[in-house]
């Protein structure tokens, strides 16, 4: 048996700064080329640290229902630190994880991600409109355009 006393425990990112309006763009640009490349009608929104929407934009016939998920991907994504994909993980493995069910403020569907600046959290992006790993697809394209940027 391995001693992991003197491993360091992990840790959970912070929350930096708010995502700044040119830094959403670079974000919103990416991920809609990526569902324009694709003809994928999603709707991308991106929040800041509490939550709030900074940037929405629904493509041409993009469904109607796909607003209020969009949104809670990305609010989800930024109130847990984590991709929303975790909690869908969590649901497949059935258990005790089915505790999120009853959790109101958690949209357990692949398709949210935290956005990182200097290694802090400066807002979400949330993806809806197709299959949750194609929405994923999508928001991880904003998110790596916003590392780009940042480095």
């Amino acid at each position: 048996m391995s001693d992991t006393s003197s491993q360091p425990e992990p840790t959970t990112p912070e929350y930096g700064r708010n995502i700044s309006l040119r830094e959403a763009k670079i974000v919103m640009a990416a991920a809609e080329a990526q569902a324009v490349k694709n003809g994928w009608s999603v709707v991308i929104v991106i929040v800041d640290t509490g939550a709030r929407s900074v940037m929405l934009q629904r493509l041409d016939q993009a469904q109607i229902g796909s607003l209020v998920i969009a949104q809670g991907k990305a609010e989800t994504a930024v109130s847990f630190k984590r991709p929303t994909k975790v909690f869908e993980d969590g649901l497949a493995q059935g258990g005790v994880r089915l505790r999120t069910l009853g959790m109101t403020n958690v949209m357990a569907v692949e398709g949210g991600l935290p956005l990182f600046v200097d290694g802090k959290i400066v807002g979400a992006i949330g993806v809806s409109g197709v299959q949750s790993q194609q929405d994923a697809e999508v928001a991880e394209a904003g998110a790596q355009a916003l590392r780009a940027a940042a480095s």
